[in-house]
């Protein structure tokens, strides 16, 4: 009993010493500040301020030095800005920060906050950029994964240049299921018109696909080739916009076209880049081993195979006829483009 007794006495001096002080603080406010100085310049003054203790007895303290006119003349400023002016106008796509390193080489004493409110007075910042609106394909079906042969196919663009500079576009189908490569188009130039005409050729060969996965480039989401997509009863699935992962299987497959094939070749002309990757989709398809395919050959599927048969036989005879069209793609050199 006699411990909280001496803890309750002990909180309330706490509490008395706690509430002195705010009566003091509050008296210092009502106290009586009276500048007794100013300087020469006119723009500083001092001031002596008084307080009267409780108990008796008086303290008093100066006021440090503080501005009461405008912190830069009329003049100065009217240089400063046009200083600013000059450099904003000579360097039209340098920010303030810029403006300021330039001007402190000048000589001149100010702050990047200064130099940026300048700026905005005189109407020379730079106004930001706005983002580049992207187009965007309006997806027909649900995100959906391949679960049979011609469920969901996947299309994509590939470039590359040939030896001499010339463009090399190709368009890319790939059977999302099996992993196979349906047809690999090499052109100069591929609108959405050659799109159709190349889809149409696959779908009379192999049956028309549920769902077709791009990006959301203009050849796939042109409006003439959306409605023909769905008078064939084709859903179209696009990807996010800048997320190439969500279109992965023909991402992988562009990387093992690139590295087995475009990066190891040289392409001369049109013609030959054609011979050579149709011939490297028929590797591609048939005699390279993937991991894929032999999941499926040991699940027992029957029928359904991701890569067609291909004798061990025939490979020399393969290489043979991939020689052979190497061979007739001697050129002269005026000719190569």
């Amino acid at each position: 009993m006699k411990e909280l007794e001496k803890e309750n006495a002990r909180l309330k001096r706490m509490l008395a010493d706690k509430m002195l002080g705010i009566e003091i603080l509050q008296e210092t406010l009502e106290k009586n500040c009276k500048p007794w100085a100013q300087a020469a310049s006119g723009r500083e003054a001092r001031g002596q301020c008084s307080m009267r203790a409780r108990g008796g007895g008086t303290f008093s303290y100066t006021v440090p030095p503080m501005r009461i006119g405008p912190k830069h003349p009329d003049a100065w400023l009217t240089k400063l800005k046009a200083a600013v002016r000059r450099l904003s106008r000579q360097y039209a796509r340098w920010g303030y920060p810029k403006i300021t390193k330039l001007l402190k080489d000048e000589g001149w004493k100010v702050g990047k906050r200064l130099v940026q409110r300048l700026r905005r007075e005189l109407g020379l910042a730079i106004p930001l950029r706005k983002p580049r609106s992207r187009r965007r394909g309006v997806s027909t079906g649900l995100p959906t994964k391949a679960e049979q042969p011609g469920h969901v196919w996947t299309w994509d663009f590939i470039h590359d240049k040939t030896v001499r500079g010339g463009s090399l576009k190709m368009l890319t189908v790939l059977d999302e299921y099996t992993r196979e490569c349906r047809v690999i188009h090499v052109d100069r130039h591929i609108n959405a018109e050659t799109v159709r005409g190349i889809l149409q050729k696959l779908i009379d060969q192999h049956g028309p696909p549920q769902y077709i996965r791009s990006d959301n480039g203009s050849e796939f989401i042109e409006s003439e080739l959306r409605a023909w997509l769905a008078a064939m009863k084709i859903k179209t699935l696009y990807i996010e916009p800048g997320s190439p992962w969500q279109n992965g299987y023909i991402e992988s497959f562009h990387a093992r076209f690139r590295d087995e094939c475009l990066n190891r070749e040289q392409l001369w002309t049109l013609t030959e880049a054609r011979v050579v990757i149709e011939d490297w989709r028929g590797l591609y398809n048939n005699i390279r081993p993937r991991r894929f395919a032999e999941d499926l050959n040991t699940e027992g599927s029957g029928s359904i195979r991701a890569t067609p048969s291909f004798h061990p036989s025939l490979y020399f005879l393969y290489q043979l006829n991939f020689n052979i069209n190497l061979s007739r793609l001697t050129l002269p050199v005026d000719q190569f483009v």
